[in-house]
């Protein structure tokens, strides 16, 4: 364990165009590397951005043309797409972390997947959200426990929640159990009650937290997308303003000390250095899957097969 310099990239997308984000990330990626970066962090959702339709819209009204684009620029592991993310993190040496949302190769459901990228140019791990939020319901579908994985790196082992995941104190307990030093939460959530979430997290396991948003202001909405006017109506810009997604992004310390941020209302790539045995140092203090742990009271049941639609019993 040593000391790792972390780029947590606030950026806006260009919304439900695969391409043109992942163009965006090459070119931030190699910002951030020219800078000494060696672990890379992009928010929630990021490729192909936020479908920002589900909070502005009624439920499945008139959305069938954003679904599809959604559907088509979604990321498929094993794709061009995917190899070329892969590609950014091998050019630049670096591990990049990326919110996307992915389906699979034959199939129309979307997942709000994370993906981890060694500096090998690997997919090291990917997590599926387990339990969407709210709206999020009407376009992406349950991840299960066989991506509840943390990532071992030569600098500590990285891990981490999507969004409101965070919430889920049995997931988190279950990836503390695995060892994770640097806590990555990608994320849309604003506010201030999020950035003490991200506060208790770092203090409740003694590690670094990292909580990286997009932002994305109405005018940067594309010109030409379908139907633009009614995707983020006047109305909605009247009485929540219009930021869409006005930034959080956020570096906690393992004391629940704030490093860096909230960025708001901006772009900016968020530079720090972690000193990762500070993680040992006050785990000393107090250490929620080791010393202050009673096994003997409380244990934990996790199921992490893949949960599968279709089981064949018999040669293929």
């Amino acid at each position: 364990m040593g000391t790792v310099r972390v780029a947590a990239v606030q950026a806006a997308y260009v919304l439900m165009d695969r391409d043109a984000n992942i163009d965006r990330i090459r070119a931030l990626t190699a910002e951030a590397a020219a800078q000494g970066a060696e672990l890379v962090v992009f928010p929630e959702a990021f490729v192909p951005g936020t479908p920002i339709w589900i909070d502005t819209r009624p439920i499945w009204n008139g959305d069938d043309e954003w679904f599809r684009l959604l559907h088509d620029n979604a990321i498929v592991v094993g794709s061009t797409a995917c190899d070329l993310l892969a590609d950014v993190a091998s050019s630049y040496g670096v591990w990049l972390v990326v919110g996307v949302q992915e389906r699979e190769a034959s199939g129309s459901s979307i997942y709000g997947t994370v993906m981890y990228f060694s500096p090998e140019g690997e997919l090291a791990e990917r997590h599926r959200k387990l339990m969407p939020t709210g709206s999020e319901r009407t376009v992406w579908g349950l991840g299960d426990g066989s991506t509840l994985n943390v990532v071992p790196t030569p600098f500590g082992r990285l891990g981490g929640l999507i969004c409101w995941e965070n919430y889920m104190p049995l997931a988190r307990f279950h990836l503390y159990a695995q060892g994770v030093d640097v806590w990555l939460a990608p994320t849309l959530a604003p506010g201030d009650e999020w950035v003490a979430t991200m506060q208790h997290l770092a203090r409740e396991n003694r590690m670094y937290v990292i909580g990286v948003n997009p932002v994305q202001h109405v005018d940067m909405l594309p010109a030409n997308f379908p139907n633009r006017e009614d995707l983020y109506p006047a109305e909605f810009v009247e009485e929540s303003g219009p930021w869409i997604e006005p930034g959080n992004t956020v570096v906690v310390a393992p004391t629940g000390k704030i490093i860096a941020g909230p960025v708001r209302e901006r772009e900016e790539t968020v530079i720090v250095d972690l000193d990762l045995n500070k993680v040992a140092a006050t785990r000393r203090f107090m250490d929620p899957v080791g010393h202050y742990n009673r096994p003997d009271v409380f244990q934990l049941r996790v199921n992490t097969a893949r949960q599968a639609p279709v089981e064949v019993i018999g040669e293929a």
